[in-house]
């Protein structure tokens, strides 16, 4: 009720026509907002292989925390008051399922780009610029140019012969030879002794 009655205030109550000064700046800051998760999420996110259970999660929860930020901005709320309600989003978990550490830095910039096209006191251009840059980090960060990518997969290996520390060399260049992938390094994890397996924790490029 209270986001409600805030809504009224800022567009509706007074003078203030629907397509005022208020419901201009509203437009532009949504449409800054949108574009920009839009660019993130299906031209950056869901290009990678195993990435779209999570779109409307991201989209959804970008859209909420903008309305209630910008909502929020127009009373008065201390720089704790805004950093903790950023906090309590950015902390959020879903106990249900395992999300890896990247889909959960999505997640973290879905509720970073909101809030700030919310909340930003800047100039469209300023604010368009923040954008950019956004988009353009996370586009490069994602497509190796600045670091080097490395990708792991879980692997049950049968030759318990190699997995020794001294043997290590020998068994990264057999992975290599059975998978074809540019093999980096090998963590070694349970070992079943009764069938004769191990679990393998393989990078590679």
């Amino acid at each position: 009720m209270r986001l409600l009655q805030l809504f009224n205030d800022r567009f509706l109550s007074g003078d203030a026509a629907i397509m005022g000064p208020d419901a201009a700046s509203f437009l532009l800051r949504i449409a800054f907002d949108l574009a920009t998760v839009f660019t993130i999420v299906r031209g950056i996110y869901r290009r990678q292989p195993h990435r779209s259970e999570l779109q409307f999660t991201l989209f959804s929860m970008n859209l909420v925390i903008f309305l209630v930020s910008y909502l929020l901005n127009a009373v008065e709320m201390t720089m704790g008051a805004a950093f903790g309600l950023f906090a309590v989003f950015s902390m959020l978990r879903y106990r249900t399922e395992n999300i890896s550490a990247r889909d959960m830095t999505y997640v973290f910039i879905a509720i970073a780009v909101g809030l700030l096209t919310a909340v930003s006191g800047g100039g469209w251009l300023e604010l368009a610029l923040v954008c950019i840059v956004v988009v353009g980090g996370i586009w490069l960060l994602e497509s190796g140019r600045l670091l080097e990518r490395e990708q792991v997969q879980q692997v049950v290996y049968d030759r318990m012969d190699l997995i020794r520390p001294e043997k290590r060399i020998e068994l990264v260049e057999d992975l290599r030879a059975r998978t074809g992938l540019a093999i980096t390094r090998v963590e070694v994890g349970h070992i079943d002794l009764v069938k004769d397996t191990v679990h393998l924790s393989v990078y590679h490029r």
